[in-house]
């Protein structure tokens, strides 16, 4: 079951996965961890740190694949078996830049059917009193790896629930699950491997896993891959070597939108410069790049600062008839917007102003200019704020919020944010 919302997204983004070249951007953490395999320093247990979009999942999915590559396997082994005496007859090696894609454990793992490649992920309810594990739902997460790799835990739960408010969580029942699956031998490979996606769900269950964490079997490798240190279990965070993954430039999402996705070059560099390096928000604003966000937002403004309640009625009937995901866009680009306006305060107000030219060189003409006008009724903490309550607005849309009442709220709070410095936003 997949939502309507998904369904450019599938039609779209396909890849062949899972190797590093699959994945956009992220070459230093490609090289990071390509280094500490050959070096001998991986470590047992890794946390990817990276916020949505960043590619944190496909670079443990592509990880996991170059591990177990039975090419690399080859070339190191024969490496591992020189004696002190003797050298190897290639001079300084240097080691493979990606997994082969083409042996018997690279197609496996590329169709995330590797009898040694373990997958655990949030899971749901869907019959009263059962207690799921991540198995269960096993062909599902290959179709989600497969087709939506930079999708996040609601596009997940959407594509498996079967009753509306279902919850995503890693049960107890997993944990076992995890706990048993790795105290078996590994059945092909050298390693055996866990990818625990969003820790942040497991709760004091996880518990569980902490003494197979800190003493796993011999060659076992545990990834987890987490958006939000702080809801993570700190007992699991201490006993992971964390990998920190960056947001995606502007010009790597730009490109690969321009590359796997087809879209127009001009489309891309405008929706590159507003997702903020999430390459899920990308794509769905590519699909409703005609829409005049500028105009809509103007709307608002003007209704919150001078037309008062009638317009911000009449404002928020509009907007909740767009649909959550066009809603969330429109906050974004609030949210893009601000920041914009904030660097050409600090450009107009320092000292030396072309100290920030590099930042606003590429801002479009009306981008601009709207950034000014925000900066003529608001200063940057005012605005600051402002960007807090978009990104909570967000943060509750994502998580079926009713967006009428979401945007009353949000209406309210902007006027009292903002109530005593007010310009009309012309046309």
């Amino acid at each position: 079951m997949l939502l309507e919302h998904c369904f450019f997204y599938f039609q779209l983004f396909t890849f062949a996965f899972m190797r590093f070249s699959d994945v956009i951007g992220q070459d230093a953490i490609k090289k990071q961890l390509i280094s500490m395999f050959h070096r001998g320093r991986l470590s047992h247990a890794l946390l990817f740190l990276g916020k949505e979009g960043s590619g944190a999942l496909p670079l443990a999915l592509a990880f996991a694949q170059y591990i177990n590559c039975e090419t690399h396997r080859q070339t190191k082994h024969q490496s591992a078996s020189l004696t002190l005496f003797e050298t190897s007859p290639v001079v300084n090696p240097q080691p493979p830049e990606d997994s082969c894609g083409q042996c018997p454990s690279c197609i496996k793992a590329a169709k995330s059917v590797h009898p040694d490649i373990h997958y655990s992920y949030p899971t749901v309810t869907r019959k009263a009193g059962e207690k799921p594990v991540a198995t269960d739902f096993i062909v599902e997460w290959r179709s989600f790896v497969q087709q939506y790799p930079y999708g996040n835990l609601f596009d997940w739960i959407e594509s498996i629930k079967e009753k509306e408010n279902s919850q995503g969580k890693i049960t107890a029942e997993e944990c076992n699950d995890i706990v048993r699956k790795l105290s078996l031998k590994s059945y092909e490979s050298e390693y055996k491997i866990l990818i625990l996606w969003m820790p942040e769900e497991l709760d004091k269950e996880g518990n569980k896993l902490l003494k197979i964490i800190e003493e796993p079997p011999p060659k076992t490798v545990f990834i987890l891959v987490a958006e939000n240190e702080e809801r993570i279990l700190p007992t699991l965070v201490s006993r992971c070597q964390m990998i920190r993954i960056p947001a995606l430039t502007a010009k790597e999402v730009e490109e690969a939108l321009v590359s796997r996705n087809h879209t127009e070059p001009a489309v891309a560099a405008r929706v590159a410069a507003v997702c903020e390096g999430n390459y899920r928000a990308a794509l769905q604003m590519v699909q409703h790049a005609e829409e005049d966000w500028q105009a809509l937002l103007r709307d608002w403004l003007n209704a919150i600062l001078k037309k008062g309640p009638a317009a911000q009625n009449a404002w928020i009937e509009q907007v909740n008839a767009l649909g959550r995901e066009k809603q969330k866009q429109l906050l974004r680009y609030f949210n893009h917007l601000l920041h914009q306006a904030i660097l050409l305060y600090a450009g107009s107000s320092g000292k030396d102003k072309e100290i920030q030219i590099p930042a606003t060189q590429h801002m479009l003409d009306s981008e601009k200019d709207f950034a000014e006008r925000i900066n003529r009724f608001s200063d940057p903490a005012q605005q600051q704020a402002i960007l807090q309550e978009l990104d909570n607005a967000i943060y509750y849309l994502e998580r079926n919020a009713n967006a009428k009442m979401l945007f009353h709220a949000l209406t309210i709070k902007i006027y009292h944010i903002i109530k005593n410095k007010v310009v009309f936003l012309s046309e």
